[in-house]
């Protein structure tokens, strides 16, 4: 099963537990602070997803298998859940309730639509398999090294949150290796039907172009309820970016009445 990191709600609650699915090359400890503020009135599960993290490594990488793993964590954990997820994340989380649907009562989708997408993030593997791991002894050094060949830096300051420190050498908590074979299916999407009728919430960074107005008919034909929002002024990494705005859009959606 999935590592699953737990934040006991900090009160008695009948709602059922919050799911945090994260995106490539993330990871449960990405969303530690807003997964504490959130189990204020119930409990938080955040995973690391197969190949990611503390969980498991696996050649298989489909979102049929991810979404296979996010329903196992669910049914350990009472058998229905709220779900967000973002980018990778937000597809798994789209599959588990078109898949899944019991498990999932609403979902809350971040910055991805059901559609394959043209770019891919083989480059950014490419840079971290192009460490000499050996050499490096501190994350100032691992920056510096992955730094001749990518520029942004707070790009390296969220691949280098999974690197481990504590091993010798130092080693990824990435199955980079997979993740590269798999990447064609990760920035696509799978061939699968049905629908989900439960509430779904498309939420977009306002400066992010993953979500086109053109993708709508696809995304209600899979989820006739969805809604859709945007962040003003953030990009793809909506929560992070601004998480007090995502974390208030989150709370609303869940709060509001059923539909």
């Amino acid at each position: 099963m999935l590592n699953t990191v737990i934040y006991p709600s900090q009160q008695p609650t009948d709602n059922p537990p919050l799911l945090i699915v994260h995106g490539l090359f993330g990871s449960a400890r990405n969303w530690g602070v807003m997964a504490r503020r959130l189990s204020d009135v119930r409990t938080v599960l955040a995973v690391d997803m197969r190949n990611h993290g503390s969980s498991f490594w696996s050649d298989a990488h489909s979102y049929e298998a991810m979404a296979d793993d996010l329903a196992k964590v669910i049914a350990a954990h009472g058998g229905q859940a709220d779900v967000v997820g973002h980018s990778m994340g937000g597809k798994a989380a789209m599959v588990l309730a078109l898949a899944h649907g019991a498990t999932t009562r609403r979902l809350l989708v971040g910055d991805i639509a059901p559609v394959a997408y043209q770019h891919d993030q083989s480059p950014n593997i490419k840079a971290m398999k192009s460490l000499n791991l050996s050499a490096i002894r501190n994350r100032a050094e691992a920056d510096a090294a992955l730094a001749q060949s990518l520029a942004d830096e707070s790009l390296r300051a969220f691949l280098l949150q999974s690197l481990d420190f504590k091993t010798t050498p130092i080693s990824w908590r990435i199955n980079l290796e997979a993740l590269e074979a798999s990447m064609p299916g990760i920035v696509g999407w799978p061939d699968i039907s049905g629908q989900f009728e439960g509430p779904v919430l498309f939420l977009s960074g306002g400066a992010s172009h993953y979500v086109q107005t053109e993708s709508r008919l696809k995304i209600r034909a899979y989820f006739p309820k969805a809604r859709f929002a945007k962040i003003p002024n953030v990009g793809h990494w909506l929560h992070a970016e601004n998480p007090r705005a995502f974390e208030e859009t989150l709370r609303l959606f869940l709060g509001s009445a059923q539909d």
